[in-house]
């Protein structure tokens, strides 16, 4: 079926992802968009000539997605399923028949031109010429004039039609010519072997697409057939994949592919992750641990219990972010869907007056009109239309496979200008999993006790901290009382009640807001924030006021890959920045760590002003990136040119993120920025190796420095080359990395 879906920024609006069969070139991109985009309640029409699909966002109706088809229909082309099209690109070897066909019957035509090159001049019959010219002009070459046709009826031009007027000038001349005249020199060789070298490199540049989908092959390809479901009486029983349920107990074996998202309920094992997440190396799983769908079970047996299937499994969402990367447009084609717009018409206009120049200078007109064919000819803006999508979709590709999810092309696309790189510090830079390092009890009060209620206060929240405190409580083994009414404070802490007893906890600066004396415990405070610990206190409401109960310092580690993810960035003259809502000593400590100079940390930084300062940043002439994991980090994320999250982290911040980073390690940010420098470089080249084919053809046929049959190599050639030079992008490997970090001339203020 079709897919489908309502994940846009208005819920009352969907989106529909349709296969388009029949383009050929930018022009016809143009077109299609025109057409959808007059169909009542469509909003945005998005068409990718490289992926050969639309997405158009519209008004659900009951009428909606068959208008949208019909006006696909009605425009000339032919509306597919995602799927359909998928089939169509089954093999690289598809299409190549009438490939092989037209090039077999215009052999023979070009045999007395290359025969001329050594001394021989014969030419073979007129009528042996036309037999083998009619099937390729109007069989083989019969798609050029349905599509054609259908351009002319819409008031535009395309590839089709070019083609379709030049080829045929070149066999209605050679007709003239033969009936007229019996002249045995014709032109029927020029109009066979043009057809036969389109059909070439269009057959040429369908298997360069094909390779270019084959990030999304092998994430596919990932997904088993068959999942062992245990049943009544722990029966196992084979059933197909789209079968699985939610709640279903799954056997994997060795060496099978983990068929669902879940935990694992009995045994152990290693798991590869290395297509999901581009890390080499098994990871080791016990019992209760999280296990992804499309990964590789390395070694033993283990019982799982299914969480998410099918289109919501990790594996399928990541599909689908990188089929959406592919399909979308970068803006700098809209610069190209302008040009073409208009090109086949100026084209045309151009071959016409060729015409007419050459004629009116005593040229005969066999000879005028066939300048103006390889004008015709060698205009065909294909490569045009491909320069752009063929880059986006190898750069996605090559990007997935190396653990980077581009989610769109935008992103992509402005990910080669930044100039300062800020991280979020707990999660991203550090390993996201504080220890709770000191617990003091104010004078006077029971340590035990007060750990115990700071536990209960903690066991709503999932904040590390939080979680820190519970761990802390169930070492010890303490017993933990059930609190009641707990409320969190955005950027603060949290207070609730414990039996008859009111608490509150939360950061220092909370406390001076409070208005609490601090000053019993001053001196542990001083004590513990030069070593880097991020403080937190807990105070009790009694009818004095609120009276300090406890202080707690916790303590996190840095990623071990951290200070070498920020040497090479440093290295690549990037500004660097990390933002935390510690005490500015603790941010400081952990800053040194990481390498970083004392003006690139920013403290006491709360959730909310985290946007601010990004934005603040970006008003100051920067394109800045942000890299988070955390749901208080998700207003960053949107407010930064680019935002990278860490996949390692919730979905909300890799839903505000235009780039999702899958093994959570920040050296890849080095990489994602460094695959947006090589993609937007090769859409360059290949914007400037199209505009040239152009620039410098068309005057060299009209001039009459080509023939027919070299414009329409030089044509093939200049989309095969667009396609080609951008399936170098698979080659990319990652950065080296940098083992020390040099002093900067550059910092975040």
């Amino acid at each position: 079926m079709t897919a489908i879906s309502s994940s846009t920024s208005d819920a009352s609006l969907a989106s529909l992802d349709l296969g388009i069969g029949g383009m050929t070139c930018a022009s016809c991109v143009g077109r299609v968009e025109r057409a959808l985009q007059r169909v009542p309640g469509v909003q945005t029409a998005t068409v990718n000539l490289a992926t050969e699909s639309a997405r158009v966002v519209f008004t659900p109706s009951e009428q909606a997605q068959a208008q949208i088809r019909r006006a696909v229909r009605d425009a000339g082309y032919e509306p597919r399923t995602r799927e359909a099209s998928a089939v169509a690109q089954a093999s690289p070897w598809t299409g190549f028949a009438p490939v092989a066909l037209s090039m077999a019957l215009s052999l023979p035509l070009v045999l007395p031109m290359v025969a001329e090159l050594f001394g021989r001049h014969w030419m073979l019959p007129a009528w042996l010429q036309f037999m083998l010219a009619t099937p390729v002009q109007f069989g083989l070459g019969a798609r050029f004039y349905k599509a054609g046709w259908h351009a002319l009826r819409a008031g535009t031009g395309n590839m089709d039609l070019l083609v379709a007027i030049g080829t045929s000038a070149g066999w209605g001349l050679s007709m003239w010519l033969w009936l007229a005249s019996g002249s045995q020199h014709l032109y029927f060789e020029a109009s066979a072997v043009v057809i036969a070298l389109v059909l070439l490199g269009k057959w040429l540049e369908a298997r360069a697409k094909y390779q270019t989908t084959a990030a999304i092959r092998a994430l596919q390809a990932l997904r088993p057939e068959v999942a062992h479901v245990l049943q009544a009486g722990d029966q196992e029983a084979d059933l197909p994949l789209t079968e699985v349920l939610v709640g279903d107990r799954l056997v994997v074996r060795p060496g099978e592919r983990v068929p669902a998202d879940g935990t694992i309920e009995q045994g152990l094992t290693h798991i590869d992750e290395s297509m999901l997440t581009g890390e080499p190396l098994p990871v080791s799983k016990g019992v209760g641990a999280r296990v992804t769908g499309g990964s590789i079970n390395a070694e033993g047996r283990f019982v799982m219990h299914a969480q998410a299937v099918g289109g919501e499994t990790v594996l399928a969402q990541i599909i689908r972010l990188v089929e959406d990367a592919q399909a979308a447009k970068a803006p700098i084609q809209r610069l190209v869907d302008q040009v073409a717009a208009v090109f086949v018409p100026v084209v045309i206009v151009i071959a016409a007056i060729t015409f007419a120049g050459w004629w009116l200078s005593g040229a005969a007109v066999e000879s005028a009109l066939i300048h103006a064919v390889a004008v015709l000819v060698i205009a065909c803006p294909c490569a045009l239309g491909l320069a752009t999508p063929a880059a986006i979709m190898a750069g996605t590709g090559v990007a997935a496979r190396h653990g980077i999810l581009i989610q769109d092309a935008q992103a992509l696309e402005i990910a080669h200008r930044v100039d300062t790189v800020v991280f979020d510090k707990t999660g991203t830079l550090t390993v996201g999993q504080p220890r709770l390092v000191a617990f003091v009890a104010a004078p006077g009060c029971d340590e035990t006790e007060q750990l115990g209620m700071a536990a209960s206060l903690q066991s709503g929240s999932e904040h590390p901290l939080a979680r820190a405190v519970q761990a802390a409580a169930r070492e010890r083994g303490l017993k933990v009382p059930s609190p009641e009414g707990l409320r969190a404070v955005a950027g603060r802490g949290t207070e609730g009640e414990v039996g008859v007893r009111s608490y509150r906890i939360g950061s220092l600066r909370w406390m001076q807001e409070l208005g609490v004396d601090t000053a019993p415990l001053a001196s542990e405070v001083l004590r513990l924030q030069p070593q880097g610990a991020t403080l937190s206190m807990m105070v009790e409401a009694t009818t004095e006021g609120l009276v300090l109960r406890a202080l707690m310092a916790f303590a996190d580690e840095p990623k071990p890959e951290a200070r070498e993810a920020l040497a090479t960035l440093r290295a690549r003259g990037l500004r660097l920045g990390m933002i935390s809502g510690d005490n500015r000593a603790a941010a400081l400590a952990m800053g040194v760590r990481l390498g970083l100079r004392e003006d690139e940390v920013m403290a006491e930084v709360l959730p909310g002003d985290k946007a601010a300062r990004v934005a603040a940043l970006r008003a100051g002439g920067h394109v800045v990136a942000m890299v988070g994991d955390g749901v208080n980090d998700a207003p960053a994320l949107a407010a930064a040119d680019v935002g990278l999250a860490m996949a390692t982290g919730t979905d909300v911040a890799m839903h505000a993120a235009g780039i999702t980073l899958m093994r959570g390690d920040v050296r890849l940010v080095a990489g994602a920025l460094d695959i947006s420098r090589r993609t937007v470089r090769k859409i360059r080249q290949n914007l400037f190796w199209a505009f040239a084919y152009n620039v410098a053809g068309i005057p060299l046929a009209a001039l009459g420095y080509l023939n027919p049959v070299v414009a329409g190599a030089a044509m093939a050639l200049s989309s095969v080359s667009v396609m080609t030079n951008a399936l170098l992008l698979r080659r990319w490997r990652e950065v080296p990395p940098v083992s020390a970090a040099p002093s900067a001339p550059h910092s975040v203020g």
